[in-house]
């Protein structure tokens, strides 16, 4: 299960996962300041995402990946992004996987989203709970997501609707997140976005750990507001030490970082160790 036997009678609420950050955004050329991932899609899943992170926009009447705007960073239509995933997923059938999706645009996942997984065949692979919200100690073993299909979580920041699209999950009823855009390299830990009625306790998390530095720091972010301030994330992470990470988990889903690519070997050895003890979702991004 996700490449550990020991993990396959553990609860998906409690195992960590590495996340992309901006999955789509992949860029080799580094003068693209608005990219995030240095690899592209494929080859982050290759060295072991298993969250994976998406902001989406409409263009021209398609739902399309984009960082910010479409003017900005065009990842492709998400069609296209889902049918990658799902290709992967089906020549990896012993693996669990995550959405993170933000949808600022608040989307109609029956009219839009829902469409678009069936197209690509992943509707009949995202579970759905028996009842929601879900606390951490709920969730299923990864072993019995595989046994059953049921491999793919999908939550949706802004907009979802589960009595519409029962797959389609709200994020943070289920996964509070500490600060976006941290520019203290201590990374303090605090509840940020939350809502629905568990407690943080019976939340999972995701921890995102990059460090940012403020370009303009005349600039303020806006808030409130879905979607991060582009001044202030414009600089990725520039120091994702794995140490870091470790001393920050405590408890939760999923760890969300940069360029995947960077240092993969520390992080996927941490993240091992993380998964001896206990559980969280961290995003990580470019440096």
């Amino acid at each position: 299960c996700n490449g550990h036997a020991e993990l396959c009678d553990r609860s998906y609420g409690n195992v960590t996962f590495l996340t992309a950050h901006d999955s789509f955004a992949s860029s080799p050329n580094p003068l693209d300041l608005a990219r995030t991932q240095q690899i592209d899609l494929t080859a982050q899943m290759n060295l072991g995402a298993r969250a994976l992170q998406a902001q989406s926009h409409m263009k021209d009447g398609v739902l399309h990946f984009c960082h910010t705007s479409c003017l900005l960073f065009d990842g492709g239509s998400v069609l296209s992004y889902l049918q990658k995933v799902k290709g992967f997923m089906d020549s990896h059938p012993f693996e669990v996987f995550t959405f993170v999706f933000t949808n600022p645009e608040r989307v109609s996942p029956k009219a839009v989203w829902s469409p678009l997984f069936e197209q690509s065949g992943l509707a009949s692979m995202a579970y759905v709970p028996p009842h929601l919200p879900m606390k951490a100690t709920e969730w299923p073993t990864l072993g019995e997501m595989i046994q059953t299909g049921k491999r793919l979580v999908v939550f949706m920041d802004y907009g979802s609707n589960p009595a519409e699209v029962s797959y389609i999950l709200p994020q943070f009823d289920h996964i509070w997140e500490p600060p976006f855009s941290s520019t203290d390299p201590n990374f303090p830990c605090r509840v940020d976005r939350i809502s629905g009625p568990l407690s943080s306790q019976d939340h999972m998390f995701m921890i995102n750990h990059n460090l940012n530095v403020k370009v303009f720091p005349w600039v303020q972010r806006r808030s409130p507001s879905p979607d991060p301030g582009f001044f202030d994330t414009i600089a990725g992470a520039i120091n994702n030490g794995i140490n870091a990470v470790k001393d920050t988990v405590n408890n939760g889903v999923s760890t969300v970082v940069g360029a995947v690519n960077n240092g993969i070997d520390q992080i996927n050895n941490g993240i091992g160790q993380i998964n001896n003890g206990t559980s969280s979702m961290q995003q990580r991004r470019t440096a």
